[in-house]
């Protein structure tokens, strides 16, 4: 009885293995081929079957899709929103997150609720009525406007996140430094944020890599001043193998480069809210 315990044990577990062995190759799978396709030669790119390593390595397709024309001008306007909807993101998010997780306050569960259904309202639905006022304040094709409607989007997240990061900090360390003769501030920013800091840095990290690949407010909130992922949607059926391929390779860097630096903070930022 024991041994046949043990040996479902271990199918269950080799069950579970093989699962996550096929979600993984099913997500790396086509970014690997991506990948191939965008530092080979341009003309491997038509070869069928599709060879599974860059033979020979060449870094052909990218240069050609770099210096295509708008390419440089849409990677600047993709930073420059990423960068403005992060600090803007970090600097509203970050004071309501830690509010959310040190004080209690009446009606902070509904605050939380509010700031969660905030992403159920489809931007399809908002995205011409923001146009229009960008029109009328003459803030239309603006890397400022865009940069406000992804600050907006990213918001909930950024919340979220840090008050789970501030949640995960003992309440008894600031307490402590205040009995040392910290004001309240003072303790926040000695003990607080220096342990709070690597899961913010993810919170910011998520903040740009949700900049860099938001599409949809691009195409309408711009027209000369496209983000990287709106230039290339937009010319995405006139534009040969070679510059999608490189197109989608250069869009999945920053997420991988993201998810690189981030991974062991992942498991760690839901926290318990004190109270």
């Amino acid at each position: 009885m024991k041994s046949s315990n043990t040996f479902l044990r271990y199918v269950s577990r080799g069950l579970v293995y093989l699962l996550a062995i096929l979600m993984a190759l099913w997500v790396l799978l086509p970014i690997y081929l991506i990948g191939v396709a965008a530092f080979s030669e341009q003309l491997a790119v038509y070869k069928y079957p599709r060879p599974f390593f860059p033979s020979p390595f060449s870094t052909e397709t990218m240069v050609f899709f770099l210096k295509s024309t708008g390419v440089a001008a849409s990677v600047r306007s993709s930073v420059v929103v990423a960068l403005i909807t992060l600090s803007l993101s970090t600097l509203i998010g970050a004071p309501a997150g830690y509010a959310i997780a040190r004080f209690v306050f009446r009606g902070r569960e509904t605050f939380r609720l509010l700031v969660v259904s905030t992403r159920a309202f489809p931007i399809v639905i908002l995205s011409i009525p923001l146009a229009v006022s960008f029109i009328e304040w003459g803030m239309y094709d603006s890397v400022y406007s865009l940069a406000l409607m992804h600050t907006a989007l990213a918001l909930p997240f950024t919340i979220l996140i840090t008050s789970s990061v501030f949640a995960s900090v003992p309440r008894d360390l600031e307490e402590a430094a205040m009995t040392l003769g910290c004001s309240q501030l003072q303790a926040f920013v000695r003990v607080s944020l220096p342990l709070a800091l690597p899961g913010l840095a993810a919170a910011t990290l998520f903040t740009f890599v949700l900049s860099w690949n938001e599409v949809f407010a691009a195409v309408i909130l711009t027209v000369r001043n496209r983000t990287l992922p709106a230039l290339v949607l937009t010319v995405l059926d006139v534009s040969p193998l070679p510059y999608r391929f490189a197109g989608g390779f250069f869009m999945l860097a920053p997420s991988l480069i993201f998810m690189l630096f981030i991974r062991k903070y992942l498991f760690n930022l839901w926290g318990k809210v004190t109270k």
